[in-house]
C-alpha cells in the first residue's frame, strides 16, 4: 500500500471545526451536483471520485442496492479468502469500534459488504442507508464513499460528512484500506471502518491501514507452501504483463509479453515456427528476428526458466486469462469478473493473442447478458472497454427497474445515436 501524505491524506485537517468544514463541503457538493463546478475545500483525491460518480450517473439521493440474499451472501463468504482473516480483523477492530461507537466493515472486490458488524445503535442507524451485509458500495453504484473509493484509488482513503457523493450518507465518515493477496498482488477487497465525525482523525485512517495489512501478513502466513515453484503472469488489461517469479517483479516488453504467455498456454512447448505464425502477421519475418527476441527473453528470465527445442517455460505459469476461463466454464460469472482486469493485452497485435482475447470477451460478455445480473453488468458497462458496449447497456437497461433506469437510458441514446441504431433496451437474446 502507498502511503502518500500529501493534501488529500485526510478529510479533517488538526483544529478544523468539524461543522464548519461540513457546512462548507454541503456547499461545494451542491454547486457540484447543481452545474458540475468544483470549488474549495474539496480535496483534490474527493474531486476525482466525484467527478467519476458523476461520469457514472450515480444519482446524489437513494440508498444502495442490496445484492446478495441470504444463501448467496452466506456463499460469498466462505469461498472468500478474507473469511480465513477475519477472526484477526476482529479481534484488532472489536474494542476500537466498541469504545468509539463504529461499525467495521469488509467488502469485496466488487464494493459488496459481506461482513458489517459493532454497535448496534450504529448498524441500526446505518442500516437505514443500506450499509449492511450484501449491498453493493462500489464507487459506480453509490458514489464516493470509504470503501468504494479505496477500492477504486486502490489506496487507503478517509471520507468525511459532505465528501460523501450521496446526501444519505453525509452524516457519517469513514475510513477504509484496501487489501491485496500477497501471494499474487491481487485486489480482494477491503476493511472499512464507518461512524460519526471522530473518525475525521488521521490516526483513524492509520489504524485502517494497519489492520489492511496485518490481514495481508496473515492471509501470507495461512498460504500453504506450493507444492512446486510456480510463476504468476497478469495480462489482462495491460499491453506490457507482469510477470512474478521467485519474489521478483517483472515488467515484460510488448513482445515479451506475448511470448510468455503463448508459451504458458502451451506448456507442452512451441516450435519456432509455431511462434513466428503465432506472433507475426507478416510472413516475411525472418526467424533470426524471433531467435532475438528469445535470446533476450531468456537473459531476463535466466536459462532455468526458457528452455528450448522446443521453447517452452519450465516451470507452471498462473495466468490471469486462464483463471478467468475456467471460472467462465464453471459457470462462475461473478468469480470470473472478479479476476477480469480488462482485455488480453489489448495493444497486441499478434494473431493468436488477437483470437484469444475476442474470444475470452465474447463469451465473458456472452455470459454476463446472459445472466442479467445488473451489478455485473454495470461492472462492464461502466469500465474503460465497456462504455460504448451498446448489447451490455441495452441489457443492463433490461435488468434494472423502470425506476432505475433513467441514466442509463441517457447512455443508450448517446450510444444508439453515434451507432445509428434503434434505442430501446432489449431484453437478453434479443
Amino acid at each position: 500500500m502507498t502511503d502518500r501524505r500529501d493534501e488529500s491524506w485526510v478529510a479533517l485537517e488538526a483544529g478544523a471545526d468539524p461543522a464548519e468544514r461540513s457546512c462548507q463541503l454541503r456547499h461545494a457538493h451542491e454547486q457540484f451536483t447543481a452545474g458540475g463546478r468544483l470549488t474549495r475545500p474539496v480535496r483534490p483525491l474527493v474531486a476525482a471520485s466525484w467527478k467519476r460518480s458523476a461520469r457514472a450517473r450515480v444519482s446524489p439521493d437513494g440508498a444502495a442496492c442490496v445484492e446478495l440474499g441470504e444463501e448467496d451472501l452466506a456463499a460469498c463468504r466462505d469461498g472468500h479468502p478474507l473469511a480465513r482473516v477475519m477472526p484477526l480483523i476482529r479481534e484488532l477492530t472489536g474494542a476500537y469500534a466498541g469504545d468509539g461507537e463504529h461499525l467495521v466493515a469488509v467488502c469485496d472486490a466488487q464494493g459488496r459488504l459481506l461482513w458489517v458488524e459493532g454497535h448496534p445503535r450504529i448498524r441500526s442507524a446505518a442500516g437505514r442507508m443500506n450499509f449492511v451485509p450484501g449491498a453493493r458500495w462500489a464507487e459506480s453504484a453509490v458514489g464516493t464513499n470509504a470503501p468504494g473509493t479505496a477500492l477504486a484509488e486502490d489506496r487507503p482513503v478517509q471520507v468525511f460528512s459532505a465528501e460523501h457523493f450521496r446526501r444519505p450518507v453525509q452524516r457519517w465518515t469513514c475510513a477504509a484500506a484496501p487489501v491485496h493477496d500477497p501471494r499474487t498482488g491481487r485486489l480482494l477487497g477491503a476493511v472499512d471502518l464507518t461512524g460519526g465525525d471522530g473518525l475525521a482523525h488521521p490516526h483513524s485512517l492509520g489504524f485502517v491501514q494497519a489492520v489492511a495489512r496485518a490481514a495481508e501478513s496473515e492471509l501470507a502466513l495461512l498460504a500453504p507452501p506450493p507444492a512446486h515453484e510456480t510463476i504468476s503472469l497478469g495480462a489482462l488489461g495491460r499491453d506490457e504483463a507482469l510477470l512474478v517469479t521467485g519474489g521478483r517483479k517483472l515488467r515484460l516488453s510488448h513482445r515479451h509479453s506475448e511470448i510468455v504467455f503463448l508459451l504458458a498456454r502451451h506448456p507442452e512447448g512451441l516450435t519456432g515456427d509455431e511462434l513466428l505464425v503465432a506472433l507475426y502477421e507478416d510472413e516475411a519475418v525472418s526467424p533470426v528476428t524471433l531467435r532475438a527476441e528469445l535470446s533476450r527473453l531468456r537473459r531476463l528470465l535466466g536459462p532455468e526458466l526458457l528452455a528450448s527445442r522446443p521453447y517452452r517455460l519450465t516451470v507452471p505459469v498462473d495466468v490471469d486469462f486462464d483463471t478467468v476461463a475456467r471460472r467462465l466454464g464453471s459457470g462462475a460469472v461473478a468469480a470470473a469478473m472478479t479476476v477480469y482486469a480488462g482485455p488480453l493485452l489489448p495493444g497486441s497485435q499478434a494473431p493468436a493473442v488477437t483470437r484469444l482475447r475476442r474470444r475470452l470477451d465474447d463469451q465473458l460478455r456472452a455470459a454476463l447478458i446472459a445472466r442479467a445480473d445488473p451489478g455485473l453488468l454495470a461492472d462492464w458497462a461502466y469500465s474503460p472497454w465497456g462504455e460504448d458496449d451498446l448489447p451490455v447497456w441495452q441489457a443492463l437497461a433490461a435488468a434494472l427497474p423502470s425506476c432505475q433506469q433513467a441514466s442509463v437510458r441517457v447512455k443508450l441514446r448517446e450510444l444508439t445515436t453515434e451507432q445509428g441504431l434503434a434505442t430501446g433496451p432489449q431484453r437478453p437474446g434479443a
